[in-house]
Order: structure tokens, then sequence, then C-alpha cells
């Protein structure tokens, strides 16, 4: 069974900005923090909707490797 991923892209939602699902926390909010040398646990103090699973989950899928590297998610 293949996991979806823990975002959504929803133009009611942020204007489709890819952001977490069930929140308004953007993909490119975790990328800032974590570009800027702020950890995960860091992150995860300031948007306490967000659920550490989930943003663990999304770190580590292929897609995301793509992602920081400037290719397309979708």
């Amino acid at each position: 069974m293949k996991a979806s991923l823990p975002i959504e892209i929803d133009h009611e939602i942020m204007s489709g900005i890819p952001a977490f699902t069930g929140t308004r926390v953007s993909v490119e909010a975790l990328f800032d923090y974590l570009m800027k040398g702020s950890n995960l646990d860091e992150f995860l103090d300031c948007f306490p909707t967000l659920k550490r699973a989930d943003v663990f989950r999304f770190l580590t899928i292929p897609s995301t490797r793509r992602l920081r590297q400037g290719e397309a998610l979708f």
C-alpha cells in the first residue's frame, strides 16, 4: 500500500500553496526554518498543529529529495 503525502494542494487553502494536511502551514515554511538553521523541534514548537510524524514522513519521501533539488513535486 502506497502511503499518501502528508501535504495537500488546495486552491481554497492558501491559494494552492503546498501545505501540511489539515493545517495552513506551508511546506515552504518548513524549508525556510531548516535552511536558517532551526531544527525540527524548533519548527514544531512554532507550529503546534503539526504532527512530528507527518513532517518526518514528508522529509523522508523520495519526492521531497527532488523538491529540495528544485524539481517539480507533481
